[in-house]
């Protein structure tokens, strides 16, 4: 699933190339786990100018001359494609048609991403909020779970997946399995400044490396998330719980 470094890249291009464009056309291809009828997405979208689009934790937020806000996300395998006249990925779940011929696509084969009317966020601060700092991290650390669930947990902080949820523990220094309420205050600050840290120069590195894109994850940038071996040249270790596997090193100590 992308996360907030692609999120952020992708919204920045998306913007670039399709703000100040009036949407001509909403085409609902597969609209089974949309809360919007289609008729209801046409009568908001078209005829209106998209003036903006920016991200909200893991999801797009776009946002029209009339005041209305569309929220776009992607789900585990969801895309953004665009095209010129003619859609034609088979695993369409919306086509947005702007008056240029251009469009824009949101797809997947698992058809699970969606878009909605006006989202509501969840109660989580945005991971890279001004909200999120040591003191906050202090309030939600103060229970039993694993370090690693409640930086995963979007009801806490918005923005964060299992790649750079890693990062973030790597960079720290603090074991993934860790007791959140056993996290001392010195290693609580450095995660909270390895949040902002680790994920700011990811998206930077992907603006870098690939101008332009919106479609797809670049994971090459991940520190330890998919690796063999730590930027430090440590062997890097894999616990896998369900679908979900877990990157560490022996230098992350184990609070409990």
């Amino acid at each position: 699933m992308p996360e907030i470094p692609d999120i952020e890249v992708f919204a920045h291009n998306v913007k670039a190339q399709f703000a100040g464009k009036r949407i001509t056309k909403v085409i609902v291809v597969n609209g089974n786990k949309l809360k919007d009828t289609p008729e209801e997405l046409s009568q908001s979208l078209e005829g209106h100018i998209l003036n903006n689009v920016y991200r909200s934790g893991k999801e797009f937020r776009l946002e029209l001359s009339s005041g209305t806000t569309v929220g776009m996300h992607l789900m585990l395998t969801g895309d953004l494609y665009p095209f010129t006249d003619k859609n034609e990925n088979k695993f369409t779940i919306v086509e947005l048609h702007f008056e240029d011929g251009s469009g824009l696509a949101l797809t997947d084969r698992m058809r699970n991403a969606h878009i909605k009317l006006n989202p509501q966020d969840k109660d989580g601060v945005d991971a890279l909020s001004d909200e999120l700092d040591f003191k906050y991290l202090k309030k939600i650390f103060s229970r039993k779970a694993t370090v690693k669930n409640v930086l995963l947990d979007q009801g806490l902080i918005r923005g964060i997946g299992n790649g750079y949820s890693d990062d973030i523990l790597w960079v720290s220094k603090v074991s993934p399995f860790s007791t959140a309420s056993a996290i001392p205050d010195k290693k609580i600050k450095d995660i909270a400044k390895a949040i902002k840290v680790v994920l700011t120069e990811a998206t930077q590195k992907i603006h870098e490396a690939h101008p332009g894109l919106i479609t797809g994850e670049a994971k090459e940038f991940l520190l330890v998330h998919r690796q063999k071996v730590s930027p430090t040249g440590k062997p890097i270790k894999v616990e896998q719980s369900g679908s979900r596997k877990t990157y560490y090193t022996d230098e992350q100590k184990m609070y409990s």
